[in-house]
C-alpha cells in the first residue's frame, strides 16, 4: 500500500508526540510492505513565525492533497495576546473548514493496567469502552459573533445554529459507527431550552427508523455528564453538537486517568486528521515528559480507519498494551510501583515490543 501522510506538528509538545507517530508508521511500512510517504509542514504558532499566518496556503493545499493528515498540537502563552482570529487555534478552525472535516470520533478506552489511575472507583467505572461522534463543522463555533455597544454598554454573542442536512450527516455516521460496536447510541442536547436542539432531537429521532437493530435514546448535555461521572459504562456511542461535543469529550478523557492517552480522528470531504487530544501543553515542551500514547492510538486509528489495515493496527494496540502491563509509565501515569520513563524512552520500548510480538506472534496469539 502506497500512502502520503503531512504531518503538521505545531507547537509545544506537538514536534515530540509527532516524532512518536512517525516511529510507529515507519515500523508498519517497514514490516509490512507498505510505502508510506511523510511530509511535514508548519501550523498553529510555528506557522505564525514563519509564515504570518497560523494556517499557510501551503499547509493546507499540501494536507488537501494528502491521504491523511496527523496534527501534533497547537497553541501556546507566546501567541495569547493575538487577536481571536489569529491566533494558533483559528489554524485549526480553517484547516477543519479547509479539508471540509464535519465529523470528530474520540474513543475513550481504558487500558486494564491503567485502571488504577482513573479518578472513578473501579465499581463506578465498569468497562469503559465508548465513543463520542462530535459534529465539528457547525454549531457556536462556526456561527455569527460580534460585540456591539448599546446605550454604552457592550454585548457580545455567539449564534448555536444548525440545518436539518448537518445534522443527518453526523448522525449517519454515528448510525455507521453504532453498527460496528453495540448498537446503542444516546443522542446528547439541549432540546428543553434551546430551538436549534429541538431539531436536532427531531431530526435524529426521524433517521433512527431507518436503523431498527440500533437502540437511540436522548439525554440533556447537563445530564449526560452527570451520567459520565456516575456511570460511564452505560454509554456506547455519543452522539452531540460541536460545543457540548467539546466539553464531554475533554470530561470522559478525564475518566481514563491522564488527557495524555486519547486519540481522536476527524473525517470528512477530504483527507482524514488524526490527532492527540491533550494539546500544547507548552510547560513540558523540551522536557521528553510528554505522553506520546495519544499520539500513537491516533496513529492505529489512522491505520484501521483511514487506510484499512487493521492488523497493523492490533500490532501496535498490543505491543502498547504490553509495554503497560510492564509497568512503565510515562510521568503523568506515574503510580506506586510504576517504572517511570521518558516519552522518548517509551517510544522506543514500544517500537522493540513490536518486534518481539512479530518474533513471537503465536506465543501472543497475535496474527495467527
Amino acid at each position: 500500500m502506497k500512502k502520503v501522510i503531512v504531518f503538521l506538528a505545531g507547537d509545544g509538545i506537538g514536534p515530540e508526540v509527532t516524532r512518536a507517530a512517525v516511529t510507529v508508521l515507519r515500523e508498519a511500512a517497514h514490516e509490512f510492505h507498505h510505502q508510506f510517504e511523510f511530509a511535514e509542514f508548519p501550523i498553529g504558532g510555528a506557522a505564525i513565525d514563519a509564515a504570518g499566518t497560523p494556517l499557510p496556503n501551503a499547509t493546507l493545499d499540501a494536507c488537501r492533497k494528502a491521504d491523511a493528515v496527523f496534527l501534533g498540537a497547537v497553541g501556546g502563552p507566546k501567541w495569547d495576546s493575538l487577536p481571536v482570529g489569529k491566533r494558533p487555534e483559528s489554524g485549526l478552525l480553517a484547516l477543519r473548514q479547509g479539508l471540509g472535516l464535519y465529523v470528530n470520533v474520540r474513543p475513550v478506552k481504558l487500558f486494564e493496567p491503567l485502571r488504577g489511575i482513573s479518578p472513578l472507583k473501579a465499581d463506578r467505572l465498569g468497562d469503559l469502552d465508548l465513543e463520542i461522534v462530535r459534529e465539528l463543522a457547525g454549531g457556536m463555533y462556526f456561527g455569527e459573533r460580534g460585540n456591539v455597544v448599546e446605550n454604552g454598554v457592550e454585548r457580545a454573542f455567539d449564534t448555536e445554529s444548525y440545518s436539518t442536512s448537518e445534522i443527518e450527516r453526523i448522525a449517519t455516521f454515528a448510525f455507521a459507527r453504532a453498527e460496528s460496536r453495540s448498537r446503542r447510541i444516546c443522542s446528547v442536547d439541549k432540546a428543553n431550552v434551546l430551538a436549534s436542539s429541538q431539531l436536532w432531537r427531531r431530526t435524529v429521532t426521524a433517521m433512527s427508523a431507518a436503523y431498527p437493530g440500533i437502540r437511540l435514546e436522548h439525554m440533556y448535555v447537563d445530564n449526560a455528564a452527570m451520567q459520565l461521572t456516575l456511570r460511564p459504562s452505560q454509554f456506547d456511542v455519543l452522539l452531540t453538537t460541536n460545543m457540548f461535543g467539546d466539553i464531554l469529550s475533554d470530561a470522559a478523557a478525564a475518566l481514563a486517568g491522564s488527557i495524555g492517552v486519547i486519540p481522536s480522528a476527524s473525517f470528512g470531504s477530504s483527507a482524514p486528521l488524526f490527532e492527540p487530544i491533550h494539546g500544547s501543553a507548552p510547560s513540558l515542551a523540551g522536557t521528553d515528559t510528554a505522553n506520546p500514547i495519544g499520539s500513537i492510538l491516533s496513529v492505529t486509528m489512522m491505520l484501521r480507519d483511514a487506510f484499512g489495515l487493521s492488523l497493523e493496527a492490533d500490532w501496535v494496540e498490543q505491543s502498547l498494551l504490553r509495554v503497560l502491563s510492564g509497568g512503565f509509565r510515562t510521568p503523568d501515569l506515574a503510580e506506586p510501583g510504576a517504572r517511570t520513563v521518558t516519552g522518548s524512552a517509551f517510544t522506543e520500548m514500544l517500537r522493540e515490543e513490536m518486534q518481539r510480538t512479530l518474533e513471537h506472534a503465536e506465543r501472543y496469539g497475535w496474527g495467527v
